[in-house]
């Protein structure tokens, strides 16, 4: 046993034996420690890869709430300028449709667009929509300032709502004869205005209208009571001076033929001085009360 172990052979076979041991313990300990490191790194990797897959989905998501949020504000915003608008459009028909004066307005292609009652009752149409300015005004033309004299030049009344119309020029008051499709015959006043847009254009032209054919037939009646109170205030004073010319003669005469025959004169100009001032005053009265009993005239009345 001794020689065994003293035998360099059995040595050297026993140095290679705990050489080749202590290599494969050191080989399946750097095996496991680069199992582990690899098993740590392919966790590491696993889990930065769950993280980066769950934070895109988890910002998708808070985008996707804030874009629902915002649609339903937009939603809500909408629904309340459409409450407004509608408010703002009904308010604007009650104003319009209550309206004595007629309003006619024109678009930019010089049809009518909007027209409430009292203007299809002053111009006689039941539906001007859609039509322009000569076909709704026709013949009608604007009233010269001077009262139609000599050598003035009559303007149509569709002349002046283009021209406001095509050139965007400041707001115009005219008066103009028309005739409505009835025939009949009014006097009228309008007032043409641009209707600018918010970006500086010209969204159309509004026509403000207003029958003053109550009021020129009460002027033109004045006028003629004026004359006749002239005529009447002459008549009177030559009545007097007659009357007073009988007197004279009647106190200064003493044959009493003269005296009956002046006093018979004095008589007969009186009377018909009565009947002249009997005549006015009936017909004064009856002209009040045409006007008064006509609502527009009373208006008219009152306005003047």
């Amino acid at each position: 046993m001794v020689r065994l172990l003293t035998n360099p052979l059995m040595l050297r076979a026993g140095v290679v034996f705990f050489a080749a041991a202590s290599a494969l313990v050191i080989a399946i300990w750097l095996i496991r420690a680069v199992r582990r490191n690899l098993t740590s790194e392919a966790n590491l990797d696993s889990a930065a890869t769950t993280k980066l897959e769950a934070l895109p989905f988890h910002l998708y998501n808070n985008v996707i709430q804030q874009l629902k949020q915002q649609k339903h504000e937009l939603q809500v915003q909408n629904l309340a300028e459409q409450r407004r608008a509608r408010t703002t459009e009904n308010f604007s028909q009650a104003v319009l449709s209550n309206l004595s004066s007629g309003v006619l307005v024109f678009g930019p292609n010089g049809l009518v667009r909007q027209a409430n009652p009292a203007a299809k009752q002053i111009l006689g149409f039941n539906s001007p929509s859609g039509m322009n300015a000569e076909e709704i005004f026709r013949n009608a033309v604007v009233c010269a300032s001077d009262g139609g004299a000599a050598g003035s030049t009559l303007t149509p009344l569709a002349d002046e709502v283009t021209t406001v119309l095509r050139e965007d020029s400041k707001p115009r008051q005219v008066e103009a004869d028309y005739t409505a499709p009835s025939g009949q015959k009014l006097r009228v006043a309008v007032t043409i205005s641009p209707v600018p847009a918010v970006d500086g254009g010209l969204l159309g032209v509004a026509c403000l209208i207003s029958d003053r054919s109550e009021f020129e037939r009460l002027r033109h009646e004045e006028e003629l009571r004026s004359e006749v109170s002239a005529e009447m205030a002459l008549e009177l004073r030559t009545s007097l001076a007659t009357i007073s010319g009988y007197a004279q003669q009647l106190a200064k005469n003493r044959d009493p033929e003269l005296a009956r025959q002046l006093a018979a004169d004095i008589a007969v100009e009186a009377a018909r001085l009565d009947r002249h001032i009997g005549g006015f005053l009936a017909a004064k009265p009856k002209a009040v009360s045409a006007s008064s009993s006509n609502p527009k005239s009373a208006a008219a009345v009152s306005r003047t």
